[in-house]
């Protein structure tokens, strides 16, 4: 039987982290933003390291990616509180403490993970 007040406090941290993260992501977003309207540089040519392009790219995804991510902790957090925590979305099976370790958000026993979360 899983910790689960071990998990939950580790979903807590990972939480804290995802929501520090965010203001930075958004604020590299919008300098990335400036740097391009404010510019008049043709920036996709310069050969002198990555364009703003690329830049604001990156700093889209890794927004995106840290968002989804957030939720993913915010609904192991509710399974915990609602009891869930720990059995398999789709078998309803004991999910293996060695996979909350290593993703203690996921919703998935290794088996449904694997196979697309499906039968």
């Amino acid at each position: 039987m899983p910790d689960f007040e071990r998990f939950r406090i580790l979903l807590e941290e990972e939480r804290a982290r995802k929501l520090a993260l965010l203001p930075a992501l958004r604020a590299d977003i919008t300098a990335a933003n400036s740097a391009r309207q404010d510019s008049n540089v043709d920036d996709e040519h310069d050969p002198e390291g990555s364009t703003i392009a690329f830049e604001l790219s990156q700093a889209s995804a890794l927004l995106k990616q840290s968002s989804a991510g957030l939720e993913q902790v915010d609904a192991a957090l509710a399974r915990i509180a609602d009891g869930t925590y720990g059995s398999c979305a789709v078998c309803g099976e004991t999910i293996a403490e060695g996979r909350l370790e290593a993703r203690p958000w996921t919703p998935f026993c290794i088996r449904h993970a694997s196979a697309g979360r499906t039968r």
